[in-house]
């Protein structure tokens, strides 16, 4: 999407609160709508309506957000309510079509991750915003970070030398009731339509994202190769244990290797190794170490501009936009990749174990662990390289996917 400023029904006077409508107000939704809150609260927007299949209670929806109209039908919703801004947060499978529908509308879109299942979709809606004159937001979160445009400075300044290459790792767990929240979840396909709810897609998107955003590769256009091994501990159809390793255009390597089914759960990083040093992002946290040969490492923290209010700024005044779609479309290569490689390789037997979760709804909660895959996921990147390449028992070398 381009930065001309979008048209739509008419420049809100910059004292009043722009309406917005929430399409998926329950699960990580519940995030969208504590987010609305705190907007409300500072007179940015107000929260003209809900989108449920079931409306929410008046306890679900809480204080401070009034008595908004709420609807089963995004497209009425948005048109009854005149609401300039629609936040979606529904399964992956409906983005595009919901998105289209509420620009149809009037509305400009902060769309959760991933944009869409499938790089065909994903070109569908972008062409269908351009044409309504709309502007989407993908709601990539560390892409917000202050801490992104420091990293790109101490590289400039060339602090840690040439960079040869860019690591991300990813070691979360999730109960196995994990994948009964929702009947997407976990899946590959759903009625025919495409999902794509892996580990690399959907949970850690993130570390991929923001790898590529660092080298300078977001671009659909930037990715040169892809390689992929996706494996499952779960009893899933989808991901749960992945790697992938991209090829830039610039010559750049970008590997990230995560899990679902980490022994002791961390916080999720991106690496940057240059010939004279390294930095370490902990994305969720807004942290930067650099470590430099012949100095004592620093450590630094840093803001963040939520998304939400950088798209309400974006429609006031014509600030820069900070993930528009086509920002996001390296990352949308990777989700097609993901999309038509062979299904995930189940785990054998031997190679994983069963733990208590971690879970408090329930205390019979279980959860898959691999064995040794902490170990993988930082060495996969530290050494920008596949499971295979580190010799995971379990793992084989697959082909690389060809690029479209």
């Amino acid at each position: 999407m381009g930065m001309a400023h979008p048209r739509g029904r008419g420049e809100a006077p910059a004292d009043e609160p722009i309406p917005v409508v929430l399409a998926g107000a329950r699960g990580h939704g519940r995030w969208h709508l504590d987010n609305i809150r705190r907007l409300a609260a500072a007179g940015t927007v107000r929260l003209a309506g809900v989108c449920e299949l079931r409306p929410l209670t008046r306890e679900e929806l809480g204080d401070r957000l009034g008595e908004p109209e709420q609807s089963a039908d995004l497209a009425a919703l948005v048109a009854r309510t005149g609401a300039r801004i629609a936040v979606v947060c529904t399964p992956i499978h409906t983005h595009a079509d919901l998105a289209l529908a509420a620009a149809e509308r009037g509305a400009h879109l902060l769309l959760e991750k991933p944009p869409t299942p499938s790089y065909a979709e994903f070109a569908r809606m972008s062409e269908g915003l351009r044409g309504h004159g709309t502007v989407c937001q993908i709601g990539f979160q560390s892409l917000g970070s202050h801490a992104l445009p420091a990293i790109r400075n101490i590289v400039a300044d060339g602090r840690i030398g040439t960079i040869r290459g860019i690591g991300a790792a990813g070691a979360w767990a999730r109960d196995e009731d994990y994948y009964a929240r929702a009947p997407w979840a976990g899946h590959r396909t759903l009625d025919g339509r495409d999902v794509v709810d892996g580990v690399l897609t959907n949970p850690l998107a993130h570390a991929v994202a923001t790898a590529l955003h660092l080298g300078g590769a977001d671009r659909a256009e930037d990715v040169a190769g892809i390689e992929l091994e996706l494996y499952r501990a779960n009893a899933i159809e989808a991901d749960d244990t992945s790697c992938v390793r991209i090829r830039t255009s610039r010559g750049t390597t970008v590997a990230a290797a995560v899990t679902l089914c980490a022994e002791e759960p961390g916080e999720p990083y991106v690496v940057l190794h240059g010939d004279r040093g390294r930095i370490t992002f902990w994305y969720k946290l807004d942290r930067v170490r650099v470590e430099r040969d012949g100095a004592p490492p620093e450590t630094t923290g840093h803001a963040r501009t939520d998304l939400l209010d950088n798209l309400v700024a974006h429609l006031r005044d014509g600030t820069e936009l900070l993930v528009p779609p086509d920002r996001t479309g390296a990352f949308m290569r990777v989700v097609e990749a993901v999309r038509t490689a062979p299904a995930p390789v189940p785990l054998p037997a031997d190679a994983w174990r069963t733990e208590p979760g971690a879970g408090v709804a329930s205390r019979a909660a279980k959860r898959r662990v691999v064995t040794g895959i902490d170990r993988l996921v930082t060495a996969g990147a530290e050494r920008l390289a596949l499971y295979s390449e580190l010799r995971a028992p379990w793992a084989a070398r697959p082909a690389e996917v060809p690029h479209p």
